[in-house]
């Protein structure tokens, strides 16, 4: 039960394709060898996958260029605008600058905003790439970074007549490749109302930053949050995290809530579900089941327990 300051705020439920990828949605993860990039079989489409959603209690899809099938004409933008504005779906765009391994959500602050103008999105999502020199741990704002982090902030601020124009959120994202001191320093720097941040309720571990900490902080700057959930344990091979269902890992996910409710500003109206679930221990027929099945658990939890979106739709 979600209780304390603006407990009763609501939220839509939205879903980042990726939950999906195994299915070949979102981005396939993993696959670059011997120079070639290997993806994920397609077996759900973006039009099957909208009318899932509204089955599901869905109200926004978070998409990359993945699911638009390699299609940016005119005419397939436009089909997947009106097929999202019929079925009452929202639609925000995800985008990488230098994605590590599937280059083909990767494109332009100027293409992307085109794009998202185009299947009318509300909102643009960005990773940025950023490398940090190694040991990562206490690299934040190290100078590497922020020569990195200054050409994008000049990118974007270049851009931001066009965002005036269409009228676009702008979301940076912790993508495990930004503390959130870095992501909110941009933001602070490109000083715009309609560009925020991106929290991803996971990423922070990948540079060895606390979840509440990272949450805490990046709150009041998130115009979008994936949220996801993970198991965290160590074996003889190491420390692990490991995606579940939301609710079943180690993320005190109602707390969470509380915080977003409490200090995010009101151009937050999204908490987009992802899941990863681990590659291994199933075939890819399996794998895929468990996707929809980890899903369909999440929206559950989602809706009951956290009162995100809208129940029995």
């Amino acid at each position: 039960m979600i209780t304390g300051k603006n407990a009763n705020r609501k939220f839509k439920l939205g879903m980042h394709t990726y939950t999906l990828h195994l299915s070949g949605l979102g981005e396939s993860w993993g696959f670059q060898s011997e120079g070639r990039t290997y993806e994920f079989e397609k077996v759900i489409n973006l039009d099957k996958l909208m009318d899932m959603c509204v089955e599901e209690g869905i109200e926004v899809i978070h998409m990359t260029l993945v699911d638009l099938d390699d299609d940016l004409s005119d005419e397939h933008l436009a089909a997947v605008k009106a097929k999202a504005e019929k079925l009452g779906l929202d639609l925000e765009l995800n985008i990488s600058f230098n994605a590590p391994s599937d280059p083909r959500v990767n494109c332009t602050i100027e293409d992307s905003l085109e794009i998202a103008h185009k299947l009318g999105c509300k909102l643009v999502k960005y990773s940025t790439d950023v490398e940090h020199p190694h040991p990562i741990s206490h690299s934040c704002m190290c100078p590497e970074a922020m020569e990195q982090m200054a050409k994008i902030v000049m990118d974007f601020k270049r851009n931001i007549p066009t965002i005036e124009k269409y009228n676009l959120k702008i979301a940076i994202e912790n993508h495990c490749d930004l503390f959130a001191d870095e992501v909110i320093w941009m933001v602070e720097q490109l000083n715009h109302p309609l560009i925020g941040a991106c929290c991803d309720t996971i990423n922070s571990l990948m540079l060895a930053e606390g979840i509440k900490e990272c949450i805490d902080k990046m709150a009041p700057y998130c115009y979008c949050v994936h949220f996801c959930d993970n198991r965290v344990f160590a074996d003889p091979d190491g420390t692990h995290s490991l995606g579940c269902a939301i609710g079943d890992g180690d993320v005190d996910v109602i707390e969470v809530m509380k915080i977003l409710r409490e200090k995010a500003p009101e151009e937050l109206d999204t908490i987009d579900l992802e899941i990863e679930l681990p590659l291994s221990s199933y075939t890819i027929e399996d794998g895929r089941k468990e996707e929809i099945d980890a899903m369909r658990k999440s929206i559950k939890y989602m809706h009951e327990v956290l009162d995100i979106g809208i129940k029995g739709r």
